[in-house]
C-alpha cells in the first residue's frame, strides 16, 4: 500500500479548503453615475474591497432619481448622492438612517470664449455672478436641480438680484442639450465640472470660465438604511462596516488616491491629508 507524502496531504488539503472557501460577503452599493463617469468610484470600490473583505456590487450608477429607489426599495444597502431634498426625504420616510457627508464636486462656469462680462478675471463664483448682472448678459436660470441650486447660494450669498436675462431658461429639451443651448444663444450657464469635463454636456461656443470657488461645491452624502429599509441585521452591519472604511481616515485617503486625471471628487475638507 502507498502512502501519499505528508507535504502532498497538506497541499491537498490546502486547494481544498480554498476550493470550498466562502465567497466575500456582499455589500450592494448604488451611486450616482458621475462617480462612475469620472473613474473615481470602480477605483475606490477596488481598494474598499482590499481593505475590508467585502465584495462590492455596485447594483446602480444612474441620475439620482434613478438610483434613490433601488436603495428605498432594499435593493441596494448603501447611496452615495449629492445631499438635497431627495436624501432628506429617505431620512423623513425612515428609509434612510441620518445622513453623512462623504465628498464634494465641483460646480463651474462656463460662457462665450469672447467673456463680454469678464467672468474669467473675477475672483471667485459670487463676483461671476454681480460682473454678469452688471453687464446684463445672458445667462441660463435654470438647467438641473443642482446648478440652480448653486446659482442660487452665490446670488444670495453675494445679496445680490439677478434681472429678466439673468433667469433665462433653457430652451433645449434634455438638460444634456442645454449648455448647446446656451452656446448657441452666447449666455453663460453654470455645471457640473465632471460631466463638462468627460464629454457628457456637449459645450460648443462656450468655455470654462470659473471653477475652483469652494461656495460652488455640492456635496455627497451617505446614506445607509433606515429603521423602515428592508435590509436585515446582518446587511446592515456589512453596509455600516463598509460606510466606517469610506468615512474614515483610510477610505479618505483612498478616495485622494482614486481620483485619476483629476482630482475630480474631493474628500471632505477635515479629512486628514
Amino acid at each position: 500500500m502507498h502512502h501519499m507524502p505528508r507535504f502532498t496531504l497538506l497541499l491537498v488539503a490546502l486547494i481544498t479548503t480554498q476550493t470550498h472557501a466562502a465567497p466575500a460577503p456582499t455589500v450592494p452599493v448604488a451611486v450616482v453615475g458621475g462617480l462612475v463617469m469620472c473613474g473615481v468610484w470602480p477605483a475606490l470600490a477596488e481598494r474598499a474591497e482590499r481593505a475590508t473583505g467585502l465584495a462590492i456590487a455596485t447594483v446602480a450608477a444612474a441620475p439620482k432619481d434613478q438610483v434613490v429607489p433601488r436603495f428605498a426599495s432594499g435593493e441596494a444597502d448603501l447611496l452615495l448622492i449629492h445631499g438635497g431634498e431627495a436624501a432628506f426625504d429617505l431620512v423623513a420616510r425612515g428609509l434612510a438612517a441620518p445622513l453623512t457627508t462623504w465628498a464634494h464636486n465641483r460646480y463651474v462656469i462656463l460662457g462665450p470664449e469672447a467673456d463680454p462680462a469678464g467672468v474669467r478675471e473675477a475672483p471667485d463664483g459670487i463676483e461671476a455672478l454681480r460682473r454678469i448682472a452688471r453687464a446684463d448678459a445672458p445667462m441660463i436660470g435654470y438647467r438641473d436641480p443642482g446648478s440652480y441650486l448653486v446659482a442660487a447660494r452665490l446670488w444670495r450669498a453675494g445679496g445680490l438680484r439677478p434681472g429678466v436675462r439673468q433667469q433665462l431658461p433653457s430652451g433645449a429639451e434634455t438638460r444634456h442639450g442645454a449648455l448647446i443651448d446656451a452656446g448657441a444663444r452666447g449666455a453663460y450657464v453654470i455645471a457640473g465640472e465632471i460631466p463638462v469635463a468627460f464629454g457628457r454636456l456637449p459645450h460648443p461656443g462656450l468655455a470654462v470660465l470659473l471653477d475652483d470657488d469652494p461656495q460652488m461645491r455640492r456635496h455627497f452624502v451617505l446614506a445607509l438604511p433606515g429603521p423602515a429599509h428592508p435590509a436585515d441585521d446582518a446587511r446592515r452591519a456589512r453596509a455600516r462596516r463598509l460606510a466606517d472604511y469610506l468615512l474614515g481616515a483610510e477610505g479618505q485617503a483612498a478616495l485622494r488616491a482614486a481620483n485619476r486625471d483629476g482630482p475630480w471628487i474631493h474628500p471632505n475638507p477635515t479629512s486628514p491629508h
